[in-house]
């Protein structure tokens, strides 16, 4: 058994059996290994943004990690912002680097990276392997570190892949449950909840269950605190039936307002909020000065067992929730925007169905209005880095393939990873996308507003550096070109008809849905 064999065989023994790959000459004794080895599937990607996306999406509804076979360090770089929207939403990712052998570093070829170097900012555990012998011990070292919200990044030279391995795979590492709550801290969050002072409860992590939001809506009912979630949660349960809970406004003028007479804030699973840009004479932090916060549960502490204690500590475990009824919209007709996509997604959305959230500007009317849906996941951009979306739909997929899932992603964001539309084809995944097409860089035109620059009203230079239009693009020219269904919309009547029939269709569709910018001012 060589290196490469004993790694795969100790990813499959501890349940990691899908691999996203982008391989170069370094990893063809791993791209080998795969035909030797039975249990790991390989799903081929055209870039390695769409590997890294993929896996991000995939673990969030399986909630194990993927693998990922990544070129070198340049191919690593090319992967590295949806490695980093993982590191930030909690969510689990194992990458396997592949490097030149170890007597051939000394060269410095032209591929030669600090691939290290590359991973660590983006990674919390890093490990080059340097024996044949030691591979398979450290491939599940990377499981074990992963774990259930970290990325761990395992740099595998050449040599190491092909030499024998004597000891052979590792078996299954046991990996521990979330950590409970100290003690402590769950009195001292009684204690805020009973002191009658304005408070606020505010949720995140990597998955936001039903269980959980009907936790803490009950929570929310027997104290008298506000209850909220972050604004991008990794997944959240959301639609009829689930607990009733504000959603953090993005904006971060909105958001300190929203916040602005709490005296206590407890923090579930996330972190104290802050802006996520600068802005002249806007605050970066969104609670108010002399909010007392208390941290109950970090992400990878046992959320439910928190919420738990303090309904009982209340003696509130009789009290009922606040939950979403389920309202079924009629469609909408006449002219075709974000408000009206909207509506249709919400009267057709399938129950159980996963909604990967990239729609930018277009897609704020969706989460609203799909509140009262029928019951469903939606994944959120956690890390800010956009291309994001088309990668994450095809790991969701992968990962259910018994369940619809829909892409709500921006005309500009898709540019930056629509290689993932191939891999849709190709595994024929039941992904349906709706692009808005607005032919602007909507966000940053709201952005320059914001920030003031040049008084919030570009040049031509500047108007021209946001604009995507001249020429236009056609996603359906480009879905089709690598075999996927696509149709455009114009109207609320069309984009109604192509929404129903791509969601019967059983395989990948796109929807280029012609809409307005956002309006400004």
């Amino acid at each position: 058994m060589n290196g490469a064999e004993s790694l795969i065989t100790t990813l499959v023994n501890n349940g990691v059996t899908m691999c996203f790959t982008n391989p170069g000459t370094s990893e063809m004794h791993f791209v080998a290994a795969l035909d030797e080895v039975e249990g790991m599937r390989c799903v081929l990607c055209l870039f390695e943004g769409v590997v890294t996306g993929a896996a991000d999406g995939f673990a969030r509804i399986a909630e194990r990690p993927a693998a990922t076979l990544l070129h070198l360090g340049p191919g690593l770089g090319n992967g590295l912002a949806n490695v980093h929207n993982a590191k930030k939403g909690h969510v689990p990712m194992i990458n396997v680097v592949g490097d030149h052998a170890t007597y051939h570093l000394q060269y410095d070829a032209p591929l030669t990276s600090d691939i290290e170097g590359i991973a660590r900012p983006v990674s919390h555990w890093v490990l080059t392997s340097s024996e044949p012998a030691d591979i398979a011990r450290d491939a599940a070292e990377a499981v074990r570190q992963a774990g259930h919200d970290q990325v761990a990044t395992l740099v595998l030279p050449a040599d190491v892949s092909w030499g024998d391995n004597p000891n052979g795979a590792a078996p299954a590492v046991a990996i521990p449950g979330p950590a409970p709550v100290p003690a402590e801290r769950l009195q001292r969050a009684v204690t805020l909840l009973g002191n009658g002072k304005r408070t606020g409860i505010l949720l995140g992590g990597r998955h936001i269950s039903d269980t959980q939001t009907l936790l803490l809506s009950r929570i929310g009912r027997a104290s008298g605190a506000r209850v909220l979630t972050e604004t991008f949660p990794a997944r959240v349960r959301r639609g009829a039936g689930t607990g009733v809970l504000e959603r953090l406004p993005y904006l971060a003028e909105l958001a300190i307002d929203s916040l602005k007479d709490l005296e206590q804030l407890i923090l579930v699973g996330a972190d104290s909020p802050v802006s996520f840009f600068a802005y002249p004479d806007v605050a970066s932090v969104i609670p108010p000065a002399g909010c007392d916060e208390l941290l109950l549960a970090a992400p990878g502490e046992d959320i439910e067992q928190a919420l738990e204690f303090l309904l009982e500590a209340l003696d509130a475990v009789d009290v009922s929730p606040d939950t979403y009824p389920l309202q079924v919209p009629d469609l909408p007709s006449g002219a075709l925007d974000a408000n009206s996509v909207a509506q249709a997604l919400a009267h057709y959305l399938p129950e159980n169905a996963v909604v990967v959230d990239e729609g930018i500007t277009s897609g704020l009317a969706c989460f609203p209005l799909t509140a009262n849906a029928r019951p469903h996941d939606w994944l959120n951009q956690t890390g800010g880095a956009i291309g994001w979306g088309l990668p994450a739909a095809v790991g969701a997929a992968l990962a259910a393939p018994e369940r619809k899932v829909i892409c709500l992603e921006g005309d500009g964001s898709a540019m930056y990873t629509v290689q993932a539309l191939w891999t849709m084809a190709r595994e024929q995944l039941d992904v349906t996308v709706v692009i808005f097409n607005n032919r602007k860089y909507s966000i940053l035109e709201l952005e320059f507003a914001r920030t003031g620059a040049r008084g919030g009203k570009p040049g031509p230079k500047a108007a021209s550096s946001l604009d995507i239009g001249s020429p236009d693009m056609d996603f359906v020219a480009m879905a089709r070109g690598m075999g996927v269904a696509a149709s455009c919309a114009t109207t609320a009547e069309e984009f109604n008809t192509q929404l129903e029939a791509a969601l019967a269709s059983g395989g990948p569709s796109l929807i280029d849905a012609r809409v307005p910018p956002l309006q400004l001012g």
